[in-house]
């Protein structure tokens, strides 16, 4: 591990635009928190590869792992004011650099960069749903997420990826690009520990959460429909309240208007757009199930956190889900609105035959560890 580097780039630039922790900034912080005491630091600054001595590299480390409430700031004076006097090795035998959140590995001096100094890079792909569902993303993300895809298979020395379906579709993709497939390998995602939760629930009625970004790959569009339909069904009183935890992300014009403008959910769905993680916690301890109806995924980490959780999931059926979660969650059809509907009706009584049967399959769920 002497010659381990982390690239913690995207790391740097999300705490300097004060933005929350994705997914991939989760995946990116488990690394960290695993290899801090052994690995340099990497960050390409100014269209450079700085590479951090150890004693720079681990307070970096240590501001990531306990980030103080100006810590883009705090990142940003190590970098410029100490790191211009540091140490820049020209060549770094059998060195090794952790790519983990797709951060530059289509910007030619990086590449450059790390080929003249003979490093070794390693790639983490979190998935190619830019390429395989262009359709739920920004219009310039399928043309940038090919030329990502593609210079990490010619330059990558390796390649890990977060579950075996993101490998098939990178395998896929290598085959019909005419490019080859470097050594890889899937590597789980292991929920992180969670906060104790809350003993008080947070709501009396019974309620339902969903974990994620607000965006139209996540369908939240279909879920909202739902809900009108069984507050039509079963009156706003007798109705289960929904608890949206995310963001608002792109395209999602229609998702907001039907959030802010449909009379007959206000006051029954609810939005945490911002949400610590012991608030979280308390919110999935107490619902009834965690929702999961997506079109599309790399991974789904709220699945396994919410199951590690001893929580229910009614999910969509996609085989990235059953290769962690086998045949726990409940699955449906992203599109099936009648059983979604069903469904949900059944899990928020309390005597719910459906949700006791997953609550006995849940002591069978091994969750992946790092």
């Amino acid at each position: 591990m002497h010659n381990l580097l982390l690239d913690i780039t995207r790391l740097f630039d999300r705490a300097l635009q004060k933005r929350l922790p994705t997914g991939v900034d989760r995946v990116c912080m488990a690394y960290v928190r695993r290899y801090h005491t052994v690995a340099r630091a990497v960050v390409f600054y100014q269209n450079c590869v700085w590479i951090f001595p150890r004693n720079l590299s681990q307070k970096l480390f240590d501001l990531l792992l306990n980030p103080p409430w100006n810590l883009g700031t705090r990142l940003l004076r190590i970098i410029v004011f100490q790191g211009a006097a540091t140490w820049f090795p020209s060549r770094l035998k059998d060195a090794i650099l952790l790519n983990l959140g797709h951060s530059n590995i289509d910007r030619a001096p990086y590449l450059r960069s790390l080929r003249r100094r003979k490093i070794k890079l390693v790639c983490f792909v979190h998935d190619l749903i830019p390429l395989t569902h262009p359709e739920y993303c920004r219009p310039a993300q399928f043309e940038r997420h090919r030329h990502r895809i593609q210079q990490a298979l010619l330059h990558s020395t390796g390649i890990l990826t977060n579950s075996q379906a993101t490998l098939d579709d990178l395998a896929t993709f290598a085959k019909s690009a005419g490019l080859p497939l470097p050594p890889s390998a899937p590597a789980l995602l292991a929920p992180d520990p969670s906060p104790a939760p809350a003993s008080e629930r947070p709501m009396r009625e019974p309620y339902f959460v969903m974990v994620g970004t607000i965006e139209p790959r996540k369908n939240y569009a279909f879920i909202l429909q739902v809900w009108r339909q069984l507050v039509q069904k079963l009156g706003p009183d007798h109705t289960p309240r929904l608890v949206l935890i995310g963001q608002r992300g792109w395209e999602c014009e229609n998702i907001i208007d039907l959030l802010e403008r449909s009379h007959p959910i206000r006051g029954i769905v609810l939005e945490r757009n911002k949400c610590s993680d012991a608030d979280l916690a308390t919110l999935l301890h107490h619902s009834q199930a965690l929702l999961f109806p997506s079109f599309a995924e790399g991974y789904g980490l709220p699945i396994a956190e919410a199951l590690t959780a001893g929580i229910p999931v009614i999910a969509s059926d996609l085989p990235v889900f059953r290769e962690f979660a086998d045949c726990i969650p409940e699955y449906i059809d992203p599109l099936n609105g009648p059983l979604w509907t069903e469904t949900i009706t059944d899990y928020s009584r309390p005597e719910s035959a459906l949700r006791h049967a997953q609550m006995e399959r849940l002591n069978d769920f091994r969750p992946p560890t790092w």
